[in-house]
């Protein structure tokens, strides 16, 4: 079955009603077996245009992974990115900001971690939990020192500082391609429980973690006016039906692949100047 990744892009300016996406779609996939041939030959032409990037020294890619508690980021990271090479890949999560962090504007702390050109940077959270927990629970800007701000701007003015920077980036040869993880209430119930219930994963679930459900709703809403205020041309969003975690991998490695495939990338040529030293390289390495 062919993936077409369109179906899980947000256009510029489109109102987000998340209850109008799924969070489970049709398969990709028939089988565990089909899943994972289908997820090794993305892995492998991941890994392939990754050498590809790094040679051409051209752009870098910043993944940006947004959603729920339990809706799979981890796993997504984890599986799509299991073939990439370490040395051209940055992977950095964000918690709570700390307190030198917290001296600075909400940009920065994340800014600091962008990709290098050649490499590609994946931000497990990120910027985006600025308009997202801060907004569900506005006291954090109290700690931010933020007293005073204006009640009335301060979503939209940091909408727009967002945007403003994922263009300045877009400009300077960063592409960004950011992912929804669209998970279900009830689904995300029954991974809680998992978690318990699996003494490995005890230490992933907080009495925190059962707390924030009670505002399902508001991070929801926080989510549909994040998404359509901040999906771009240059700096899409991708809302990704996640209930089915493997299903999710194969949608999520295909954007990425679909992303790197559109860039104007080459291994660089060899002039007669460089091709003249290889020569040389040659006949000192036959002596």
């Amino acid at each position: 079955m062919k993936i077409d990744t369109k179906n899980f892009l947000v256009g510029e300016k489109e109102k987000i009603k998340l209850s109008k996406w799924q969070t489970m779609v049709k398969p990709v996939s028939n089988s565990k077996e089909q899943y994972k041939e289908i997820l090794k030959e993305h892995i492998e032409e991941l890994s392939s245009l990754q050498n590809l990037l790094y040679a051409s020294n051209r752009y870098s890619v910043l993944l940006i992974f947004q959603s729920m508690d339990a809706a799979g980021k981890d796993s997504s990271i984890k599986h799509v990115m299991s073939g990439i090479n370490p040395q051209g890949c940055q992977v950095f999560s964000f918690k709570h900001p700390s307190a030198d962090e917290l001296e600075h504007d909400f940009l920065w702390r994340t800014t600091v971690c962008l990709p290098e050109r050649g490499r590609i940077g994946i931000f497990n959270r990120s910027y985006y939990e600025e308009v997202l927990i801060v907004r569900v629970h506005p006291e954090i800007l109290q700690g931010e020192g933020l007293d005073n701000y204006n009640k009335k701007t301060i979503w939209k003015d940091r909408y727009n500082s967002i945007i403003n920077l994922e263009n300045h980036l877009h400009q300077n040869g960063t592409r960004i391609i950011k992912f929804f993880l669209h998970v279900s209430k009830d689904e995300q119930r029954k991974r809680f429980l998992k978690r318990i219930d699996d003494p490995q994963k005890n230490w992933k679930i907080s009495l925190a973690d059962i707390a924030e459900r009670k505002f399902w709703n508001q991070y929801t809403k926080a989510y549909e006016i994040c998404l359509s205020s901040t999906s771009t041309t240059y700096a899409p969003w991708h809302i990704i039906p996640a209930d089915d975690k493997e299903n999710a991998h194969l949608i999520i490695s295909q954007i990425i692949l679909d992303n790197l495939k559109s860039l104007k990338m080459a291994y660089p040529h060899s002039n007669v100047k460089r091709k003249k030293e290889l020569q040389l390289f040659r006949k000192l390495l036959t002596k």
